[in-house]
C-alpha cells in the first residue's frame, strides 16, 4: 500500500489529493484547498494545506502550469526512429527562444499508419530553472522532494486508470477548466496526442464564455488539423465544470458533445469528497502519476531527476521489520503444521506396512528398509528368476548324448522360455530314439520326446523334432522318471 500526494498550484489556491492505493484499488483519502489569499509565499499556502496530510514515506508530485511550457509536435523522417534520441534534440532547439541546454523536455512519440509515413514526436519543453524553482518550493513549504514534476494539460492522461472511458479507441478530449485558464488534452488509446492551454476559465463568466469558447474551438481546429478528425467526446472537469450550463454551452459553441467526466473507479468515499472531486480532477490526476501507469509529461529529467536515498529506506525500517517478522512466523507455523502432517502420513504408512509384512513374512515389520530386505530374501527361496542353463549348456548336453559312432546333424535348436525344439538328421529312426533316451537321463531335462520323424528328401536318412523341457529340481532332490524314448512317438516316414 503507497500514499500518493498530488499537488496542483494555480493562480489562485492550492489544491492537494491524497490517495491510498494497493494492489488493485486506489481510493481518495482527502481532497483539500487552500487560497493562497492570506498567505505571504506560495510555500506557505502550501505547508498551510498539505503538512497534516503529509506522513513519512509519502510520494509527492506536482506540476507546471501550461502557460509555462512549449509544447511541439516535430516530424522527423522515418529513419530517425533508431535514432529519437539524438535527433530529437537538435529538432527541438531550432523552434525554442533559448537553447536547450537550459530546458527540460519529455517526449511521446505518436502513431502512425505505416512504417513508411514520417515520425511525429509530441514534446514539451519547461526552462530548467522554473522546475527547479517549483522543486524548491515545495522543499521548503514540506521538506521533501516532489518525485515527480508533470505539466498541467499532460498530467489529465493520468485519469486513464481510474477512467476506464478515456481508454478508448477515440479520439476524446478532457477539458479543465480553471478559474484563469483551461487545459485542453486529447487522447487516443488512453494516450495523449495533443495538448493546448489557452487563456480564460471560470473567473469573469457570462462575460468570458464567448472568448473562452472561441479558443477552445480554435484549439479543436488545430487537432483537426493536424490528426484529420474531430473528438467524439470531450469530458469537462475543474472548477468550471460546476457551473450550470456550462457543459450544454460548450456543446453547442464547439460542435462536439461535452459533458461532466464520468466517475472515478475508486473505493466509495464520503459524499463531501464526491462534491469536491470535480475541482480537484487534475490534483488527484497529477497524485495518481506516481503510479505505474502514469501517462503525463515528467520534467524531472537530466540534472533534476529524482534519487531516492537511504532516507526513503530508512522511513520504512519499521515497516519492513515487521513485515519480516510476520513472514518467518508464517514460514515457521507453515512447517510446523507440514511436519506434523507428514508424521501422521509416515505414522499411517507404518502400520499397513506391518500388516502387509505379518502376512507375506509371518512378522510385523515397520522399517521400510528392513521390510524390503526379508521380501526380497523370501522371493530369492520361492522363486529364482535367473535360469539355471543357458543354450551352451543345453548343447553341450545334446553332444554327450550322441555316440561317437553316430551320425548326427543339428539342422535347428530352439531355446525360449525353459522350451527346446530340437531338429537333427540321424541315420535310422533307432538312433534318433536313442539320443532321446539319452537325454531324458539327463537331471535338467524333462518330457523328453520326439514329436514326429519323416526321411529327407533324396537321402537314405531321417529327419526327427524332439522336444523336451529344461528344469532342474531342487539340490539333494532326484530326477522324477521321464518317459524318454518310451513316450516317443513315431512320425510320418
Amino acid at each position: 500500500m503507497a500514499n500518493f500526494l498530488g499537488i496542483d498550484i494555480t493562480d489562485e489556491s492550492v489544491r492537494v489529493a491524497l490517495l491510498r492505493t494497493n494492489y488493485r484499488s486506489t481510493s481518495i483519502v482527502a481532497l483539500e484547498e487552500q487560497p493562497l489569499a492570506g498567505h505571504p509565499s506560495i510555500a506557505s499556502a502550501i505547508h498551510a494545506v498539505a503538512a497534516p496530510l503529509l506522513a513519512r514515506g509519502d510520494s509527492v508530485a506536482t506540476c507546471l502550469p501550461g502557460d509555462r511550457l512549449f509544447v511541439r509536435t516535430v516530424n522527423l523522417p522515418p529513419t530517425a526512429t533508431r535514432h529519437l534520441d539524438q535527433v530529437l534534440p537538435f529538432e527541438l532547439e531550432a523552434e525554442l527562444p533559448f537553447d536547450l541546454s537550459e530546458a527540460l523536455y519529455d517526449s511521446r512519440v505518436l502513431p502512425r499508419a505505416s512504417a513508411k509515413d514520417p515520425v511525429s514526436v509530441l514534446a514539451c519543453v519547461a526552462r530548467t530553472d522554473q522546475v527547479q524553482e517549483r522543486i524548491d518550493t515545495l522543499k521548503q513549504a514540506l521538506n521533501v522532494e516532489p518525485e515527480r514534476v508533470d505539466t498541467s494539460a499532460f498530467s489529465l492522461a493520468n485519469l486513464v486508470p481510474l477512467v476506464p472511458e478515456l481508454g478508448v479507441a477515440g479520439p476524446v478530449g478532457v477539458l479543465h477548466l480553471d478559474a484563469r485558464t483551461s487545459d485542453l488534452a486529447v487522447l487516443r488509446h488512453g494516450k495523449v496526442e495533443f495538448v493546448r492551454t489557452v487563456s480564460g476559465g471560470s473567473a469573469g463568466l457570462p462575460a468570458s464564455a464567448k472568448p473562452l469558447a472561441r479558443d477552445l474551438r480554435q484549439s479543436l481546429l488545430a487537432w483537426r488539423s493536424q490528426s484529420g478528425s474531430v473528438p467524439e467526446v470531450v469530458y469537462l472537469t475543474g472548477p468550471g465544470s460546476v457551473f450550470s450550463g456550462a457543459a450544454v454551452f460548450l456543446s453547442s459553441e464547439l460542435g462536439v458533445s461535452v459533458t461532466d467526466l464520468p466517475a472515478l473507479h475508486t473505493e466509495p468515499m464520503a459524499l463531501e469528497l464526491q462534491l469536491k472531486l470535480p475541482s480537484f480532477s487534475r490534483a488527484v490526476a497529477v497524485a495518481n502519476g506516481l503510479g505505474r501507469a502514469a501517462g503525463g509529461a515528467n520534467l524531472r529529467k537530466g540534472p533534476l531527476a529524482f534519487e531516492r536515498g537511504y532516507t526513503v529506506l530508512h522511513d520504512r525500517i519499521p515497516l519492513l521489520l515487521s513485515l519480516g517478522v510476520l513472514i518467518g512466523l508464517s514460514f515457521l507455523f507453515s512447517a510446523w503444521m507440514e511436519y506434523r502432517s507428514l508424521t501422521r502420513q509416515t505414522d499411517t504408512l507404518e502400520e499397513a506396512l506391518a500388516m502387509v509384512t505379518k502376512e507375506v513374512v509371518g512378522e510385523e515389520i515397520r522399517d521400510p528398509q528392513m521390510a524390503e530386505d526379508a521380501v526380497s530374501v523370501k522371493k530369492a527361496k520361492v522363486d529364482d528368476p535367473m535360469p539355471q542353463m543357458d543354450g551352451f549348456d543345453v548343447m553341450v548336453e545334446i553332444s554327450k548324448a550322441v555316440p561317437e559312432e553316430m551320425t548326427h546333424d543339428i539342422e535347428e535348436l530352439d531355446y525360449q522360455k525353459s522350451k527346446v525344439s530340437l531338429h537333427g538328421i540321424v541315420d535310422s529312426i533307432p538312433d534318433a530314439q536313442q539320443v532321446a533316451t539319452t537325454l531324458g537321463a539327463v537331471r535338467c531335462f524333462e518330457n523328453v520326446k520326439i514329436v514326429r520323424t519323416n526321411q529327407v528328401v533324396n537321402e537314405n536318412r531321417q529327419k526327427y523334432l524332439m522336444e523336451f523341457e529344461v528344469k532342474c529340481p531342487a539340490e539333494g532332490t532326484d530326477k522324477k522318471a521321464g518317459t524318454g524314448d518310451a513316450d516317443s512317438k513315431e512320425g510320418d516316414k
